[in-house]
């Protein structure tokens, strides 16, 4: 198990923190550079284009990982340094291959829409129209939650609601250094804390690409960290949103058995993801209410987000970052205790628990509103 944390881990962390710093030097020239405004926090001209250097981490080492995994197969040998728990699995990777390039295609697309965004500042409507677009295509290419229902049509839906939130979700939040990153660092590490310990079997595949996205987002949160030397711009924090998307889909959404065999007393499990990313869910979800109910468009950026309410309050723009990250590591470990319980009783107990730390957020977000006003 550790060997292969660490094989996921340390190529992705290089490749990121690498590509991620030479992003820093090309970017100015490229004229990838966020001015200060009126609805932004930072003071100083800042690069962008830091996603490149997490889709590079993302990329890079699935890629290499697939080359070794297809020569070791071709050979018909498998060396002393696989560990046996790995072995029999090394056929599944290349079965899946084709479904794991079709996420990471989508991921590309809208990491390049997002690189142009940041150059030329595309609207709203065509950004919208390729994320469903990318979003269908990869329901029709196999990712798709069952969601315990009969009719696949509405897991497939669901899916494509699902994949159009938390992308946007996570492009919302990315307001100030470090945050959409660190967010998105707690969720890939829980899901694959999930993915190698709490489900009945590890699934090694689904862990391995949230590790290496984890792996990839701390080599650039080295640069990101408050006060930030870069950021990731809509490429990054678009690529992290479809990343996780998918790939809690694919190992918690989806079992192969899930209509028919899943019992119904462990299918509260479904709502773990809900948990995790309890946080973000809920700030997209507020600032579209805040921004429809005032006339406004829901992709008009502005300061409605729980992290600008907290600046509002008096906290620091680092401590801001913390207060959040902590926020979404509570309702985190909350998702993993679901995994624990074995009753629906049990898991309401947990969701209440999130209903308690939402309401805390909601009080903190009236009383930055009411300073603002």
């Amino acid at each position: 198990m550790l060997f292969f944390v660490i094989a996921c881990l340390a190529p992705s962390f290089l490749i990121s923190f690498l590509a991620t710093a030479a992003m820093r030097k090309l970017a100015p020239k490229w004229g990838l550079i966020d001015q200060p405004a009126q609805r932004k926090v930072h003071t100083n001209p800042t690069p962008l284009g830091g996603g490149v250097g997490i889709w590079l981490g993302v990329v890079v080492p699935i890629g290499m990982a697939q080359l070794i995994v297809l020569i070791l197969l071709k050979s018909g040998a498998t060396p002393s340094w696989i560990p046996q728990e790995l072995a029999p699995h090394l056929e599944g990777v290349l079965y899946r291959s084709q479904l794991l390039w079709a996420v990471l295609a989508g991921g590309t697309i809208l990491s390049v829409m997002g690189l142009l965004d940041d150059k030329i500042n595309i609207s709203w409507k065509p950004r919208l129209i390729i994320q469903l677009l990318v979003a269908i295509g990869l329901v029709f290419a196999g990712v798709r939650g069952t969601l315990f229902i009969q009719q696949p049509w509405i897991g497939m839906l669901l899916t494509v609601a699902w994949i159009i939130v938390l992308v946007n979700s996570l492009n919302f939040l990315d307001n100030m250094d470090g945050l959409t990153s660190g967010i998105g660092l707690i969720a890939a590490v829980l899901f694959a804390l999930i993915m190698l310990r709490f489900t009945s079997e590890p699934r090694w595949l689904v862990a391995g690409v949230l590790l290496v996205l984890a792996g990839s987002i701390s080599g650039f949160l080295c640069h990101n960290w408050p006060p930030a030397k870069i950021f990731m711009g809509d490429s990054g924090s678009y690529f992290i949103g479809l990343i996780l998307s998918t790939m809690t889909i694919l190992g918690t959404f989806y079992s192969g058995n899930s209509v028919q065999g899943e019992p119904v007393a462990s299918r509260h499990v479904i709502l773990a993801p809900l948990c995790i990313l309890a946080i973000p869910l809920y700030d997209f979800c507020t600032v579209m209410v805040i921004r429809l109910k005032e006339g406004r468009s829901p992709f008009h950026a502005d300061k409605s987000h729980f992290s600008h309410r907290l600046v509002e309050l008096g906290l620091s723009k680092r401590n801001t970052v913390l207060t959040i990250h902590l926020a979404t590591l509570t309702t985190g470990v909350a998702g993993l205790i679901l995994y624990e319980v074995s009753s629906w009783n049990a898991a309401l107990l947990v969701i209440l628990l999130i209903v308690c730390v939402l309401s805390i957020v909601t009080i903190l977000e009236n009383a930055g509103r009411k300073n603002q006003e």
